[in-house]
């Protein structure tokens, strides 16, 4: 049996142990990579004295994920630009849901490899602390500690106001349609005041080298699109949620692809986050014109 799809135990848990990898990551091929790593090592497995195959899975994954995140931190230490994670579609499929957004997955990046090890285990993925103490090599006592610590670093990027589905598309489009028209009024009215607006590039493709922070800023460098669209128009793939936030994929001059995802609070944009790097665009090549 060398077949990743012919063990149906591994089938089935695969989802959730991708989804798991990328929330440790942020990107989908090196997601995609620890559970093939993982597919091996349970091959080698002695797993008729396997009691639970989903506790030994999450352990491989969640090791191998340890392991990535300290080649990955030093990658991002050279990244050029604002970094940001590879943009998940979300489609209807309730094991690959989880109430983890963009700016979660942004503060993550904050906590020590062992905290998030420990706040996504617990407090995503429901394991108790058991369990965790297993994945991770450390005591339960240690691991409620390291949970905890995580929780309150990523405390403010907790989202605080719901927006529906359908509401947020809807302001994801008339953020769309006022900024390809070129319709400032309507933008302004949008957006918060302490609106900030975050572009990945990777140094690859043409993005702001910062954060743009403020109204005024985001406004300015709005104006500036809207003469590029006027000469280039921006085409309209499809509106999708995008990390749990409304947005919208996009190709855009040249031809390339850009995923836009927006964070509303209280009617208002308060966060605008576009991914241009190809290389964090290339899986979703399947997904976008769906």
């Amino acid at each position: 049996m060398n077949d990743i799809h012919s063990d149906p135990s591994f089938v089935d848990l695969r989802p959730r142990l991708v989804r798991l990898a990328y929330r440790m990551l942020g990107s989908v091929a090196d997601a995609e990579d620890v559970v093939q790593d993982a597919w091996a090592r349970w091959l080698a497995a002695d797993r008729d004295a396997v009691r639970a195959p989903a506790a030994l899975l999450r352990t491989i994954v969640m090791r191998l994920c340890l392991n990535e995140l300290k080649s990955a931190r030093r990658r991002r230490e050279t990244y050029i630009g604002p970094w940001l994670p590879e943009p998940i579609v979300e489609v209807e499929e309730p094991e690959t849901i989880d109430d983890i957004t963009l700016p979660l997955m942004i503060a993550l990046e904050r906590l020590s490899p062992l905290e998030r090890a420990a706040f996504l285990l617990h407090d995503v993925f429901g394991i108790g602390f058991g369990d965790v103490a297993g994945a991770i090599d450390r005591e339960p006592a240690t691991c409620r500690k390291l949970a905890s610590r995580a929780r309150e670093h990523i405390r403010a990027a907790r989202p605080r106001f719901v927006v529906t589905k359908e509401h947020g598309l809807e302001i994801a489009a008339a953020f769309y349609a006022a900024s390809r028209n070129g319709d400032m009024g309507t933008l302004r009215s949008l957006l918060a005041e302490d609106v900030t607006a975050c572009t990945d590039g990777g140094g690859k493709v043409p993005a702001s080298p910062r954060p743009l922070v403020g109204l005024a800023e985001v406004m300015a460098r709005h104006v500036q699109l809207a003469q590029e669209f006027s000469q280039s128009p921006s085409l309209l793939i499809r509106y999708a949620v995008i990390d749990g936030l409304p947005g919208f994929i996009t190709v855009e001059s040249g031809g390339l692809m850009q995923t836009t995802a927006l964070q509303i609070a209280e009617e208002k944009i308060v966060a605008i986050y576009i991914t241009r790097n190809p290389d964090k665009l290339r899986h979703l090549d399947s997904v976008s014109v769906q």
